[in-house]
């Protein structure tokens, strides 16, 4: 017969799982991210709650509960995860996903002092080195630039690869096919943002560009 008594440590650890959910949540809802406050903190509550309700079963079935949580939470991960154009966006939030069990398991196992250090972690590391990131990107940036040109001509594609080099940008083809009267390209630009993004301006006014598209 399963015993259902709420006990003392039981109750700390619902509330110890929401603190974490609640500190990890605030960073992300504060980022306008698809998992939020609310997401978080009921992702944390239900790891702890089926840890909770694993104890009570007295068959040794705790590893085999903790592994079934891991497979659902990897189905819910999964699903923030999508392709836009040429970009994979949501990787961090299925990360933050995944870690929000784990610490909810954790504060389902009465490692309290381990789930709250381990959301001050995590915390940090989406902020600290969201930073750190941010900078690294501003000085290594990519963006890949789709052009059309007015005409047949290669000098001006010639032109824009020596403007680019010109401002510090590193250029490569990915792709060259012409129609019946345009040239159009694929380059890989990298280089700093601010200088791919004065590109950008100087391309808008460049007279062999019909067009183009940055993405």
């Amino acid at each position: 017969m399963l015993d259902f008594t709420l006990h003392s440590d039981e109750l700390i650890s619902v509330c110890v799982s929401l603190l974490c959910g609640a500190m990890i949540g605030f960073e992300r809802e504060y980022r306008n991210k698809a998992a939020g406050l609310r997401t978080i903190m009921l992702i944390s509550l239900g790891a702890t709650i089926f840890t909770l309700v694993s104890w009570h079963f007295r068959s040794g079935t705790n590893d085999r509960v903790a592994s079934n949580i891991v497979t659902g939470i990897g189905f819910i991960g999964a699903g923030v995860i999508f392709k836009e154009k040429i970009w994979v966006r949501g990787l961090t939030t299925a990360a933050v996903i995944w870690i929000s069990a784990a610490i909810g398991i954790m504060a389902g196992t009465h490692y309290y002092f381990f789930a709250l250090l381990l959301a001050v972690i995590t915390v940090t590391v989406l902020s600290v080195f969201h930073l750190l990131e941010k900078a690294i990107d501003d000085y290594s940036h990519k963006r890949e630039f789709i052009i059309q040109f007015k005409d047949l001509e290669v000098r001006h594609l010639d032109f824009i690869q020596n403007e680019m080099k010109k401002h510090h940008l590193r250029s490569e083809k990915k792709l060259v096919y012409r129609t019946e009267s345009q040239l159009i390209v694929v380059l890989d630009v990298r280089g700093k943002r601010k200088l791919i993004n004065h590109m950008n301006e100087l391309m808008l006014v460049m007279p062999g560009v019909a067009s183009f598209e940055v993405m």
